[in-house]
């Protein structure tokens, strides 16, 4: 198994301020809440409204799963386009 550092497995705080403000901002566009937006990727509000405000990262499941709805790239999720 690989053992991968930090600075590659975490998003860096550049990044992780734009996906928080990419992820509300694009969801506030398709006029859903918190809860709408969670239930259609099967997800928690909890877990959005801890994406949006930082408090946490996805995981490439999760980043796949945002990226598939809202019909985008992940580099555009995580600020990198």
């Amino acid at each position: 198994m690989y053992n991968i550092s930090n600075k590659y497995s975490k998003l860096s705080s550049m990044e992780h301020e734009n996906f928080s403000k990419r992820v509300k901002d694009l969801r506030i566009e398709c006029g859903l809440t918190q809860t709408e937006l969670a239930k259609r990727i099967g997800a928690t509000q909890r877990q959005v409204s801890f994406w949006e405000s930082g408090q946490i990262e996805p995981n490439i499941f999760w980043l796949i799963k945002l990226a598939d709805f809202f019909d985008i790239q992940i580099d555009y999720l995580v600020g990198r386009s």
